[in-house]
């Protein structure tokens, strides 16, 4: 599972009470031009767009609201909201895409749902929703899909850019818990966004073998590659390790139907650890 979470720091999220298309916002009946403007504009800053809902009985009247997530190399962490009723609304998305955004609202917790792409993140994702709704009711929403069915329930903390998977109700809920603390573990990491495969699986290793740490204590200085062999250095501020060399060999995992929905058997990546050593 490690080193497979979706590349990318910027999300866009557009709140949608109906059933949600198998290909997310693109498959909504939204005015043509407004919805080119908002997937152009998405295309250009490399954002992901999802859709999402608060997780339970679906509310049918009032506004909606949207949001532009932004992780910055710096590891700030920037939002723009803004309510939609009307398609036109939606043309702010494309404005607040081109300005870097405000500090200071917490992380937003996004919990695949997707029934339509893969059965699987509905039946398993809902009940993910429907504890850490509970528990942290403002920052929750369903989400539609964020990649890698095969590992649902998938939760995805915004725009920190951290992927879990593999989750169910208890694990969920005290693996965002600790994650709010400044405490993320491996046993369900998939990865952070900002992060190639290869990085993000080094990450995994190292807290596995050196223990939680937050989501910017650590940082990938180098990488280095020889044919499938990977060398990956990570630092580390105090008290953390300041120095972690990782070394990863790349393979094909035998071929299988990787989501329910698979029309074929294929082979993922996957990358063993063969050394870790901190200086």
């Amino acid at each position: 599972m490690a080193g497979t979470a979706s590349h990318g720091v910027v999300w866009v999220l557009i709140e949608y009470r109906g059933g949600w298309p198998l290909n997310g916002f693109e498959g909504l009946d939204l005015d043509p031009e407004t919805k080119a403007l908002v997937l152009s504009a998405a295309k250009a800053a490399r954002a992901r767009v999802l859709l999402v809902r608060r997780p339970g009985p679906r509310r049918r009247q009032g506004q909606s609201r949207w949001a532009v997530l932004r992780h910055e190399d710096s590891g700030a962490y920037r939002q723009q909201w803004g309510m939609w009723s009307q398609d036109e609304d939606l043309a702010e998305i494309a404005t607040a895409l081109g300005i870097r955004g405000k500090l200071g609202f917490p992380p937003v917790i996004l919990v695949c749902t997707h029934g339509q792409h893969d059965q699987c993140c509905a039946v398993w994702g809902r009940p993910v929703g429907r504890a850490l709704g509970e528990r942290w009711p403002e920052l929750v929403w369903e989400c539609s899909h964020v990649g890698g069915d095969r590992f649902a329930a998938n939760v995805v903390v915004a725009p920190d850019g951290v992927y879990y998977g593999g989750l169910d109700a208890d694990s969920s809920v005290a693996t965002i818990e600790e994650h709010l603390a400044g405490r993320i573990h491996a046993e369900y990491l998939r990865g952070y966004t900002d992060l190639f495969p290869p990085q993000q699986a080094a990450v995994a290793a190292m807290l596995r073998c050196f223990g939680p740490a937050g989501r910017n204590d650590y940082m990938v200085a180098a990488t280095f590659r020889h044919g499938d062999h990977w060398r990956i250095r990570i630092t580390g501020r105090p008290p953390h390790q300041a120095r972690v060399d990782v070394e990863l060999q790349a393979h094909h995992a035998p071929p299988c139907q990787l989501t329910c929905r698979g029309p074929v058997r294929s082979s993922a990546v996957v990358y063993e650890l063969i050394s870790i050593r901190a200086s």
